[in-house]
């Protein structure tokens, strides 16, 4: 393992010249790689050491307290290298089974969402149906709606079956939503009486406000997964990048 790096040597430098503010360093350590509690014991170096400068003088003990922050932020911030200063192992000492670690997890996530999605098309199929059956008794563009979140839905598990993003709460958000959200809405709509869906429930809407509500939810959150499939998607391919241009971007 080596921290001998362009991007910790570029880290290094910075230090360096910016050394009259080492007493920022840990603060900025806790900020940037969002640890609370890091950036809490920063902002009291970071504190003493404005105190010390800007509102005290700066001789006697207003300067020895600016050094000390300066001196406790500098042996803080050397503990805490592993969070700023990230060790990278040689290529040539690297594990020969690191090579396949990008790709066997992604079959492994293939394997794992197909089973996951195998009834997927099936349950949104059974909402398209039904809803063209029953587009008379469907108020307003409560029809429409369900067919765009329908294709929508539909893009999203096709896009997950091909390239699947290894995402537990993904995967539950989306079998939930073709599972259970959609269908439920739908079906207990239809199971209503057609002379009782213009009366007033005890939440002051009507049946058929409650379904153009509902509807108009389940419509943002299918433009949600699908937006969050193609992040996640992206971010994967650039993290395959990256470990490709560090594995054989020297050849």
């Amino acid at each position: 393992m080596s921290r001998l790096t362009l991007g910790n040597l570029v880290k290094v430098t910075a230090v360096v010249v910016f050394f009259p503010l080492l007493a920022y360093l840990v603060l900025v350590i806790g900020a940037v790689r969002k640890d609370v509690r890091t950036a809490l014991e920063g902002l009291l170096y970071a504190g003493a050491f404005s105190v010390a400068v800007f509102v005290l003088d700066l001789w006697g003990p207003p300067a020895l307290l600016a050094l000390t922050a300066m001196g406790a932020s500098g042996v803080r911030s050397w503990h805490l290298r592993d969070l700023w200063l990230p060790a990278r192992r040689r290529w040539w000492k690297r594990d020969p089974r690191e090579t396949s670690a990008v790709v066997e997890p992604a079959r492994a996530r293939r394997a794992l969402a197909a089973e996951g999605s195998e009834h997927l098309p099936a349950a949104v199929a059974w909402v398209r149906t039904h809803a063209d059956a029953n587009r008379r008794r469907l108020p307003g563009d409560t029809h429409r709606t369900l067919l765009q979140t329908c294709q929508v839905l539909d893009a999203v598990t096709a896009a997950d079956e091909r390239e699947p993003t290894g995402d537990p709460l993904f995967e539950y958000e989306l079998d939930a939503m073709v599972r259970q959200y959609l269908p439920a809405v739908l079906r207990s709509y239809l199971a209503i009486a057609p002379s009782g869906v213009h009366e007033l429930q005890p939440n002051g809407r009507t049946p058929d406000q409650e379904l153009t509500e509902q509807l108009r939810i389940l419509s943002s959150q299918s433009d949600a997964l699908y937006a969050s499939h193609h992040r996640q998607v992206a971010a994967e391919l650039s993290t395959t990048g990256n470990f490709l241009r560090e594995k054989y971007g020297h050849l």
